[in-house]
Parts: structure tokens; C-alpha cells; sequence
């Protein structure tokens, strides 16, 4: 089957117009908070001039505001909303939001949606997704999920540990993962729960001090104790979380890919102008040859990672599973994203290691990005499994 990489028309005005609202709103609002909203009247600020300019919330359905993009459309939209650290935020797709609202749109019942999804797309509330617990549970390996649920009279008791849950202060409610049968290291029995935030069940224990700091409400650690939900407080079915959470996976890879290429591009243009203004050893800097090599191979590292992005768009546009374009596409962006931020911030020299620019920052929020999602090597392991399988089941063909 041909791979279409072209966007609608639509999809490409609205990346045009995106493009000109993180340059005119979101540029300038990072440059004045260092990269990091840390309030609310920032955050709220940013959204509010993103519904100004028509481009909040484009992955949502017209029915929850948005302008239901598919994911090739995103792409485009995303990568240019990416361009600022800020950017996402103010479109209201940042995670863990975003992932969130495309789950919830796609198995959530209508009165889920009305009561967490709209409030969600139209940004007067944040959410989480408890799944993360500390060793040795859930991580790279999801079945090693130990938070339990048990029926209890009109409901259910959700008792657990979590941590590195990003977003989880000031949520309105999270997405949490508890197991309802099986036993850790099983691959079934989990379940997901919508839980509001004023549970007196489900508590900040604190906020875990991490390399980056711009995915807004920080990465907390949560305790569920005698945490009590309604039935109806299922999402999906139960003991079928971790088959619902595929919905949420791939794609939620993919657009983190899309918003951080943006910000590679940003890096890489931040590098170009240092590169050919900077003047020493008797000419500019762009026209040294160790420089024009770091210059070819950030753009090489782009384009890689923008055809990997929109093949894997493309699968899950066509209603495939596409796990292994979306572990392929999110390693190595993951990798070229940083080679292309630690190369132009190299270009750079000093200027880029100073507060002067923000390339230092960049660095910082972009490296986690080989852990979070999956680390590399978990995703190598697979991506290696399922060439192994193909092989295997072509020979005994």
C-alpha cells in the first residue's frame, strides 16, 4: 500500500496559522518564564489567546471544540506548536492531556464525556494517568502493575502507589490503572478508573525533582488508600485496561515525537543564525567545515524523524495497530531530537551554555525523552522481538 505524507488543506493552513501564534503569543511567553508556566494565569492566559486565534485544541472532535485532525494532520500541527516549549500548552495539547482526551474520546461513554472530556478539551481542567509505580512495579513493564482494585459495595476500593504521574497537581481527576485479577507479571486483569480529584482516597505524597520541569503540574508521587469509586467510574471494561491503553499508546508516542521535532527545529534555526553571524578565525562560523557537518547532520536527523513520524501516522490512520512504526518512530526521535539540541547548542559555544538562550533548557527537557514513553532499549527489545517472529513464522510458511 502507498504511504500518503501529504496534508489536507486544512491541516496545512491551520500548521500555518499555529506557526504564527507560537511566534507572536508563545515565543514571547517562554522567553519571559524561562520555558516553565508555573501558574495557572499563565496557563489559562496561553489558552485563552489560542481560542483568540482559532487554533485550540485541534485533536478533539467539533463536538468537544476541536477540529478532529487525524494524525497526519497533527503532525504538521503539532511539530509547529512544538517550535516553543510553550506552544502545546497553549493549544492544549501538551501531555498528559492530550493522550488522555484521544483515549477518552475513543472508549469513554457519552457520560464520561460529558463529564471529562469536554470539560478537558476546553481547558477548565487538567488531567493524569496514574499508571508509573515504583520498582517493582509497573514501568517499562506494565504487568508488573501492583495497584489493586477490589469490588466493594456500589463501587470499587482502588489501593496503590504511584509515581513519575506527570500533570498530577492541581488534575481535576486521573486516569488510574489498577489491577483487578491476576497477579503482577500476568499480561491481563487490569482495569482503568476515573477518579476526581477530590477523593479523599487518592493523595500527593510530593513532587519528584526531575531534569526537566515544562510539562505543566510537575511529575508527582500518588497514594490511592481505601480509595472508593462508583461502578461508573470504569473506563472501558473491566480487566481490559491494558488493552484500552494500547489506544492511548501509539498515537500518544507519535505526538510527543511531533511536539518535540518542534522544538529540534527551533534548536537547529537558534544554531544557523549564531553560525552565520558569528565571525572568528577570519570568517563566519558557518562556513567551517566541522560546523557545516553539524548543521547537515541536524537536518538529516529532522527529516529522518519527521518520514518516520508520518509513516507511522499513516498506519494508525488506517486503523492499524502500527506498534512497530510508533516504537521505531519514537526511539529514534528520541535520540536525533537530542543529537540535534547538544549539536546546536555545541554550535553555539558559550552563548549556548549560558541563560542568555534558552538551548540549555532545551537540552534539559529534551533528554528524559529516551526514558519517558518507553526507554530505548525497552523498544529495541521489541522492535528486534517482532522481526524475529516475522521471520519466524515466514520460514515455517
Amino acid at each position: 500500500m502507498a504511504v500518503d505524507l501529504t496534508h489536507d488543506p486544512a491541516a496545512a493552513d491551520l500548521a500555518r496559522r499555529t506557526a504564527d501564534f507560537v511566534r507572536e503569543v508563545a515565543i514571547p511567553a517562554e522567553e519571559q518564564h524561562r520555558g516553565v508556566a508555573r501558574t495557572e494565569n499563565v496557563r489559562i492566559g496561553l489558552q485563552r489567546a489560542a481560542k483568540d486565534a482559532g487554533v485550540f485544541a485541534p485533536h478533539v472532535g467539533a463536538e468537544f471544540g476541536g477540529q478532529g485532525l487525524d494524525m497526519r494532520g497533527r503532525a504538521a500541527v503539532f511539530e509547529e506548536a512544538g517550535y516553543s516549549l510553550l506552544g502545546p500548552l497553549a493549544l492544549n495539547i501538551a501531555a498528559p492531556d492530550e493522550g488522555n482526551m484521544h483515549m477518552l474520546e475513543a472508549i469513554a461513554t457519552a457520560e464520561q464525556k460529558d463529564r471529562y472530556l469536554l470539560p478537558l478539551a476546553a481547558g477548565d481542567v487538567r488531567s493524569c494517568f496514574a499508571m508509573t509505580e515504583p520498582a517493582p512495579g509497573a514501568g517499562s513493564d506494565p504487568s508488573a502493575l501492583t495497584t489493586r482494585a477490589q469490588r466493594v459495595a456500589g463501587g470499587w476500593r482502588i489501593d496503590g502507589h504511584k509515581w513519575f504521574i506527570t500533570g498530577a497537581d492541581g488534575a481535576g481527576f486521573a486516569i488510574c490503572m489498577a489491577r483487578t485479577s491476576g497477579e503482577p507479571g500476568e499480561q491481563g486483569g487490569a482495569t482503568m478508573f476515573l477518579v476526581d480529584a477530590d477523593n479523599p482516597g487518592m493523595k500527593i505524597v510530593r513532587h519528584i525533582e526531575t531534569l526537566d520541569e515544562s510539562l505543566y503540574g510537575g511529575h508527582v508521587e500518588l497514594r490511592f488508600a481505601n480509595c472508593v469509586v462508583p461502578d461508573e467510574a470504569v473506563l472501558g471494561e473491566v480487566d481490559q485496561g491494558f488493552r484500552y491503553a494500547q489506544v492511548r499508546l501509539g498515537p500518544a508516542r507519535t505526538t510527543h515525537c511531533m511536539r518535540w521535532l518542534g522544538l529540534a527545529r527551533r534548536a537547529q534555526d537558534i544554531a544557523v543564525a549564531r553560525a552565520a553571524e558569528r565571525r572568528l578565525f577570519g570568517s563566519r562560523l558557518g562556513d567551517l567545515g566541522m560546523v557545516q557537518q553539524m548543521i547537515a547532520d541536524n537536518e538529516i536527523d529532522i527529516s529522518a524523524a519527521r518520514g518516520l513520524i508520518l509513516q507511522a501516522c499513516f498506519e494508525l490512520d488506517q486503523g492499524r495497530s502500527a506498534a512497530q512504526s510508533t516504537s521505531i518512530a519514537k526511539t529514534f526521535c528520541a535520540e536525533a531530537v537530542w543529537r540535534v539540541v547538544d549539536r546546536s547548542l555545541q554550535i553555539c559555544g558559550s552563548l549556548g551554555v549560558s541563560g542568555d538562550i534558552l538551548l540549555g533548557r532545551f537540552l534539559r527537557e529534551v533528554r528524559p525523552f529516551r526514558i519517558y514513553d518507553g526507554p530505548s532499549e525497552t523498544h529495541r527489545w521489541a522492535i528486534a522481538r517482532r522481526v524475529l517472529r516475522r521471520h519466524t513464522e515466514t520460514a515455517a510458511r
